[in-house]
């Protein structure tokens, strides 16, 4: 296990450093000149002189990527052109926020869709099988903007259930403020007991949570199947048949820890897709994560926070991947060798 471990995190860093390369890359390609939209279209000679030396942009390119990567390594991810303030400092108040909304929206997903696998894995072809096919299907082909409208319109204009938009209600702030701990609301407001936040904050979060969970569940749902039915067809299930186990007692305690594996890797995957795709549900729901901060820098072309969250959302990726490595070393020890 532990060399398997020692091979996985390698496999990581590896991918990391070239995620950093590429960004570094696509950074010196984006048109524009970075001193100029940090100074301003007025700024004199002078100014734009010291804004390059400040960035490093009249060094070689060999020079200025190992200067990239030092400084990434030292924490400091470069200065925000349009907020004027660390990179850094701007991820760490905007992807609490977002991993708040992604967060909720996968348990969902895998609460609701790895059980509804399995109830369509054991009616195969049957009425539960069918509706729960059909649903899935649904849930991964509708567009998540008319899906975040239609709950919008629905659930919060016409019944009034949940609000429209936003993290929790802005008049908490006077009246109960929040002590942050973790920068994640719902969370700081557990720690700290903060009732009232708490559950404006799930209130809130029901709406947008539902709308990034729909695609992973899908997705969850039909490879759940899948795996059950190609796992009923081995060779320890038509053994369990023959000792007399039933069919819910074979997929639930004997085939669905097999099962598991493709669709731990899959989670990985949707964590990922969940978490950009959750950048236009931010924009419809008004919530403060990284997608108003990736929004607001692509129309400035900020390059150092476009290349702060495309970095960030690639090391979560990696980050997701290990996780379910490391996971699937511990469920079935065949994918240790591998």
């Amino acid at each position: 296990m532990l060399r398997y471990l020692i091979r996985r995190l390698g496999q990581a860093l590896l991918v990391v450093a070239g995620v950093v390369v590429l960004t570094f890359v696509i950074m010196r390609l984006v048109p524009g000149d970075p001193a100029v939209a940090f100074t301003g279209p007025k700024a004199t000679p002078e100014e734009l002189a010291a804004a390059h030396r400040r960035f490093g942009l009249d060094d070689p390119i060999p020079v200025q990527l190992l200067d990239y990567v030092r400084d990434l390594l030292s924490g400091d991810w470069g200065i925000s052109l349009h907020t004027k303030q660390p990179v850094r400092d701007d991820l760490y108040l905007a992807f609490p926020a977002s991993l708040e909304l992604v967060g909720t929206a996968l348990v969902i997903a895998v609460v609701v869709g790895i059980p509804v696998g399995v109830l369509a894995a054991r009616f195969k072809t049957k009425f539960p099988d069918i509706g729960v096919r059909l649903g899935s299907v649904l849930a991964v082909s509708v567009p998540v903007f008319w899906l975040a409208l239609a709950l919008q319109l629905v659930f919060a204009s016409t019944l009034d259930w949940f609000p429209i938009a936003g993290e929790y209600d802005g008049e908490l702030d006077t009246t109960s403020p929040l002590t942050l701990w973790t920068n994640i609301t719902i969370v700081d407001a557990l720690i700290t007991g903060n009732w009232p936040i708490f559950t404006s904050t799930l209130h809130h979060l029901v709406l947008p949570a539902l709308v990034v969970a729909a695609y992973p569940t899908g997705v969850i749902a039909q490879m759940t199947r899948a795996a059950l039915i190609e796992e009923g067809g081995q060779d320890h299930t038509r053994l369990e048949r023959a000792l007399g186990f039933g069919e819910t007692s074979i997929l639930t305690r004997f085939a669905l820890r097999p099962a598991l594996n493709p669709v731990l890797s899959l989670i990985a995957l949707v964590f990922a897709y969940s978490l950009v795709n959750g950048f236009l549900v931010e924009a419809i729901f008004n919530w403060p994560g990284l997608g108003r901060y990736a929004a607001d820098s692509i129309r400035s072309l900020d390059t150092p926070a476009i290349a702060g969250v495309t970095l960030l959302v690639a090391v979560m990726y990696v980050l997701a991947n290990l996780v379910v490595d490391i996971l699937q070393g511990f469920v079935d020890p065949r994918t240790r060798a591998r």
